[in-house]
């Protein structure tokens, strides 16, 4: 069953392609944050990246990837509450997707890495950002006394 707002008692707070994008994005982030923990030496193998001496901070990269993966499932349960989460993870994907981009153009990363930004952070920012916008707008009506 879907919630209604309490502001706005005719609207769900999430359409159904937005509870899936968000399912989606969740199973998605607990997928790579858990590669990224235990299969690391197969992803530098696979995108094409030499094995850093250290692995620590890549495993520790992968706990927060995971993390956001329950905060992405956390905002699908309870959208106007857990709206913050999402802005959050939208932020995170923007910026790491620049940040991924910058090295690519700079050549340290594989151009082919682009590839993988764009399918793991680019393709979420834009229904990231018209789902948060409409949980903030209905937020702001739960919000008035």
């Amino acid at each position: 069953m879907i919630s209604k707002s309490a502001g706005s008692p005719n609207e769900a707070p999430l359409l159904p392609w937005m509870r899936f994008v968000l399912r989606l994005a969740g199973t998605f982030n607990l997928l790579a944050g858990a590669a990224m923990i235990l299969f690391y030496h197969e992803g530098f193998k696979l995108l094409g990246v030499p094995k850093p001496a250290l692995i620590l901070p890549v495993q520790v990269m992968g706990i927060l990837v995971a993390l956001f993966g329950v905060g992405y499932h956390c905002v699908a349960a309870r959208p106007v509450q857990n709206r913050d989460l999402l802005l959050l993870g939208l932020l995170s994907k923007a910026i790491s997707a620049a940040a991924a981009l910058v090295y690519v153009v700079g050549g340290s990363l594989p151009w082919h890495f682009a590839l993988t930004v764009l399918l793991a952070d680019v393709i979420y920012v834009p229904p990231f950002w018209i789902i948060w916008r409409r949980l903030v707008r209905l937020g702001r009506s739960e919000d008035q006394p």
